[in-house]
């Protein structure tokens, strides 16, 4: 459904919450199927994305309880992994629908292919188009048996449970989806796996592993590699699920784009593999003030609250080497780049290329259409600022943004949005869904009353 997006009129002020972390909550319904008890996670997505993972875990036969925020899983008749003479094809083929969630279908690769299931990963066309051989690639080098049912390197995919064997093995990309599908593999495997070229990525699967009593054990001092132990026995977990940073950054940076506002975001996840953009805001000079929780040092996750509040805003370069750590939120740096004094780049970027739409093409025309000065390059942009941003088009109607049914897009653009002259219209606003399903109404919190 379209929706028509309006200015801020004025400064964006007040407190506001993000939902539960995308990430973990896909990570706790995952590794809850392989916990030797029932393991409780509150404060859970209740997102598609974060849904999908949910069904293919009880479809593989763990049981769950998803009541008030709180989701409750036990492994049920999750496959056990694969004994040393055992393998895969003689079992009942299961069919697994990841929707749009490629975070669904790569973990799932890795956690099935050392247990004692078969299954058909499938896709709509967006998942479908998105790399998967990235992941498929690695997970062979233990063993694993994958093979594509259709278009080499792309779902649909069989994986078939095989016996696991340890290995070391170079990671294609730094990507945590890639290295958690390896990580979950190793834990059915024969010996320890260690896994290099991880760079900056995301740790929620080794913080859980941790938790459960298992988990990598940090074999560089950057990070750069890991290694996994095997382990057959879990223990449960019992946690709260802290708020996503990539979605809080939608809110924030809501200070960014009124003159005199300051947004607060309570209890969201602050560790240091997801605090990138709020280093990037602080390096252009916006007030950003961080306030841990109490005890967050020594929690499984770290939380807090984050404000962000308006001022002269400086240009930004980021390189691949950053890239790792705010994946999710460069296209919305591109909207706040608009509103700073100079010329803000981007490289290394050229994974937002397969996400679920080009996000590069995608964040450039929407901010053409509000005329801003954007160059798209292969791997990156360039922004030019500060541009006055204008949501009538040369008809006089509002500017159309297209999405491209991605849910990151969508957030950007209503943000970007608040600054300009006039009301626009998204074409799709259902998709924030994928992520953030109450996005529009916290954002719209935050306006100056009566706008």
């Amino acid at each position: 459904m379209s929706r028509i997006l309006r200015p801020a009129g004025g400064p964006c002020a007040g407190t506001a919450r993000a939902p539960g972390d995308k990430s973990i909550s896909h990570r706790v319904a995952l590794m809850g199927a392989l916990a030797t008890g029932t393991c409780r996670a509150r404060g859970w997505l209740d997102a598609q994305d974060t849904r999908r993972t949910l069904a293919a875990v009880v479809a593989l036969g763990a049981r769950a309880r998803l009541r008030d925020g709180a989701l409750t899983v036990d492994p049920g008749d999750f496959p056990p992994p694969c004994a040393p003479d055992a393998a895969g094809p003689d079992l009942p083929e299961v069919v697994l629908d990841c929707g749009n969630s490629a975070t669904t279908a790569r973990l799932l690769l890795g956690l099935l292919a050392g247990r004692r299931a078969r299954a058909v990963l499938d896709g709509d066309a967006s998942l479908r188009a998105r790399p998967m051989e990235r992941v498929a690639a690695p997970l062979r080098r233990l063993g694993a048996a994958i093979e594509w049912l259709d278009r080499p390197g792309h779902l649909p995919a069989r994986v078939s449970g095989r016996p696991l064997h340890g290995a070391t093995v170079e990671l294609p990309v730094a990507s945590a989806q890639v290295k958690s599908a390896l990580l979950l593999a190793g834990l059915s495997a024969d010996g320890p796996v260690t896994l290099t070229n991880c760079g900056a990525t995301r740790d929620h699967t080794e913080r859980l592993l941790r938790l459960m009593g298992a988990g990598p054990v940090q074999a560089a001092g950057d990070g750069s590699a890991l290694t996994s132990a095997p382990a057959r026995a879990l223990a449960p977990f019992d946690l709260d699920v802290p708020g996503d940073p990539s979605s809080a950054a939608f809110l924030l940076a809501a200070a960014l784009m009124a003159p005199g506002s300051a947004v607060t975001v309570r209890d969201v996840l602050i560790g240091p593999t997801r605090a990138g953009f709020w280093r990037v805001l602080q390096r252009m000079g916006a007030r950003v003030a961080i306030a841990p929780a109490p005890g967050a040092a020594d929690a499984w996750e770290p939380t807090g609250a984050v404000t962000v509040s308006g001022g002269a805003l400086r240009p930004f370069t980021i390189g691949p080497a950053e890239v790792p750590s705010l994946v999710d939120e460069l296209p919305l740096l591109a909207v706040i780049a608009t509103q700073a004094e100079g010329v803000s780049a981007v490289t290394g970027a050229g994974e937002l290329r397969v996400k679920e739409s080009d996000r590069l093409a995608a964040i450039a025309a929407g901010l053409r259409a509000l005329g801003a000065d954007v160059d798209e390059r292969p791997d990156g942009f360039a922004v030019r600022g500060p541009c006055a941003l204008r949501a009538l088009v040369a008809s006089g109607r509002g500017a159309l943004l297209r999405t491209g049914g991605d849910h990151r897009i969508a957030m950007a653009l209503a943000v970007a949005a608040l600054a300009a002259a006039g009301e626009c219209r998204l074409d799709d606003d259902a998709c924030v869904a994928i992520s953030f399903p109450g996005f529009f109404a916290e954002l719209d919190s935050l306006r100056p009353r009566g706008r």
